[in-house]
């Protein structure tokens, strides 16, 4: 492994020890790491929980479900999540993509190779890397890393990343330097957002309290 891997390797150790395991992404099923995705754009997971229950409260959580709502009838059941007319879209959108490419099959989507159901993801409208990867790490255990606005925090504060820094290039920080294993992006991932949330906030972190703000090595 080369330095660059080796720090983010003592960063996601340091991490582990200090907050353990994550259990991320929370959902009961493949269909609703979908759904919650498109759903957390530009909100909170406590909003997009009151959605998704919603949803199973009314028992279209699920293709079927979602193909027979309207959008306008969809959007008022998402209306917790915020922006629900254009999440309802969105939300439509990869049913029709889903239903016309694979047969109406979340599944099989997520078993198709990685780089092709990624591609399929991304020429949804609407669906942009951060949810596609999400979708594909979460919901179908694909080996890619997730890239928030809380990644490109923690790692710029610790001068992994520029100031200015797109998606891939953030990407490419932990696929070009981990090793390829779902698991581990899984874990890492959660880590860093429970990381910004606690102490690498936006405004006024807690730099002297943060695991990562005392070593030298990270």
């Amino acid at each position: 492994m080369n330095s660059t891997g080796s720090r983010l390797s003592d960063i996601y150790d340091v991490l582990y020890d200090y907050f353990g395991p994550q259990y991320w992404w929370p959902a009961e099923s493949a269909f609703e790491v979908m759904v919650g995705a498109v759903l957390t754009q530009n909100t909170n997971w406590r909003n997009v929980r009151k959605a998704i229950d919603v949803l199973r409260q009314e028992d279209v959580l699920s293709f079927a479900g979602i193909s027979s709502l309207s959008v306008e009838h969809l959007a008022g059941m998402i209306r917790p999540s915020g922006y629900y007319n254009l999440k309802a879209r969105r939300l439509k959108n990869v049913i029709q993509m889903i239903g016309g490419l694979y047969d109406g099959s979340l599944e099989s989507l997520l078993e198709d190779e990685l780089h092709h159901a990624r591609e399929q993801l991304l020429k949804v409208k609407g669906i942009g890397p951060e949810t596609a990867d999400s979708i594909l790490l979460y919901g179908g255990n694909h080996p890619i890393f997730v890239v928030d606005a809380y990644t490109h925090r923690v790692f710029r504060r610790h001068n992994f990343l520029a100031e200015e820094c797109d998606y891939q290039t953030a990407q490419d920080l932990f696929m070009d330097n981990l090793p390829h294993e779902a698991q581990l992006f899984n874990e890492f991932h959660a880590l860093i957002v429970k990381t910004a949330k606690t102490f690498c906030k936006k405004k006024n972190p807690l730099c002297e309290s943060c695991p990562l703000g005392g070593d030298d090595r990270l």
